[in-house]
């Protein structure tokens, strides 16, 4: 079993200080950073880590999903000055744990450390994954938990899915052996909600795994808890499907079927309670109904693209136009087959199947476009 090796070892096979500006050709340690929009954050993050890798030949390389900022720009001058900081840009693709498979497989570091930006680095606790790893562990995973926090029934599932007893199995943070991602890389999927979870599924059991606890507490359980049930159905719901339905689809459906019912309420008050004629009380139904639809799928299916403010307005009022479109091809392709066959349950089911397809698939790219 090879560990990172010693800081004097580090510092000799450099043959410079460990903390100059020249790299290793094959570092020991890379740190993997997928990064959108985060500019101003890189300067800071920087300086946070540097003590955890003092005394280590190392690299970070920065994975920017085409962010609007100019961060690519930001860390290509960060990189001018130090020659074991990179960038790797990637354009039409969106996703942190897609980001960080990329960065780990465009490294040739033996310890591939990934870390989400959003959390502040902290150097003790790098420091622990690090000795971990030392230690002979293929998988270090820093859990967003407190000691003793985090027992859920999500948690339950996730253990008996991945065989592994964690707290936290959709971390952002965690270090794993380059030997060890080598072996699972090509069994694993990018578009998934969580790169750990998604080696973790893959592994079943057969890596070497610690965990070093958080400052979480009670208070960050219940949205963490939800996250992780969230990501869990997604993994489970890809890999039944081979990867052809996504849990976003079928949230959308699903907000759409809880939609039917605003409608029928909306319908009946208008008819009932309002007296109002039928086409002005299904107008409103469904107006109604979509802006019900729009507001759960801003909130849940696509809260990693939430609208807000001006956004959401212009973003209801598009979501209405293109729905109305799927209203006519809905009836369209019933009708149609419903001529040819008389079949009306056949019908209907491949009519709403046009329509929800058709929603989905516009909304996303129109509403909820990736940046």
């Amino acid at each position: 079993m090879h560990g990172i090796p010693s800081p004097a070892a580090s510092a000799s096979a450099a043959g410079a200080p460990a903390r100059g500006g020249a790299a290793e050709a094959v570092p020991d340690l890379a740190v993997i950073v997928p990064l959108y929009q985060a500019r101003d954050r890189l300067a800071p993050f920087l300086a946070a880590l540097a003590p955890a890798l003092a005394g280590l030949s190392w690299e970070v390389l920065f994975v920017d999903d085409n962010s609007p900022d100019g961060t690519a720009a930001a860390v290509r001058e960060i990189a001018a000055a130090d020659t074991r900081v990179r960038c790797l840009r990637r354009i039409g693709r969106r996703g942190a744990a897609g980001a960080g498979l990329e960065g780990m497989l465009a490294s040739q570091a033996r310890f591939l450390l990934a870390i989400d930006i959003a959390a502040p680095p902290d150097a003790a606790r790098i420091a622990a994954m690090i000795e971990a790893a030392r230690a002979g562990s293929d998988l270090v995973v820093a859990s967003r938990y407190a000691d003793g926090a985090g027992h859920h029934w999500s948690l339950a599932l996730a253990r008996r899915l991945t065989g592994i007893d964690l707290r936290d199995p959709l971390s952002g943070t965690f270090l794993i052996r380059r030997d060890a991602l080598d072996a699972l890389a090509p069994s694993l999927s990018p578009n998934r909600a969580s790169l750990l979870l998604e080696i973790l599924l893959t592994a079943r059991g057969r890596l070497r795994v610690a965990e070093q606890t958080g400052p979480g507490g009670a208070a960050d359980d219940a949205a963490l808890d939800a996250a992780m049930a969230l990501g869990l159905a997604e993994h489970v719901v890809a890999r039944l499907t081979f990867g052809t339905v996504s849990i976003r689809f079928l949230m959308f459906c699903l907000v759409g079927l809880s939609g039917v019912g605003i409608h029928m309420g909306i319908l009946w008050s208008g008819l009932r309670l309002a007296a109002l004629p039928f086409v002005a009380a299904q107008t409103a139904a469904a107006i109604g109904a979509m802006a019900w639809n729009f507001t759960l799928n801003n909130v849940f299916t696509y809260r990693d693209r939430k609208l807000t403010g001006l956004a959401f307005v212009g973003g209801l009022v598009r979501f209405q136009l293109i729905c109305a479109i799927g209203a006519v091809s809905n009836v369209g392709v019933a009708s149609f087959i419903y001529s040819g066959r008389h079949n009306w349950w056949l019908a209907g089911l491949a009519g709403v199947l046009m329509g929800a397809v058709w929603n989905y698939a516009v909304t996303s790219v129109f509403v909820w476009r990736r940046a």
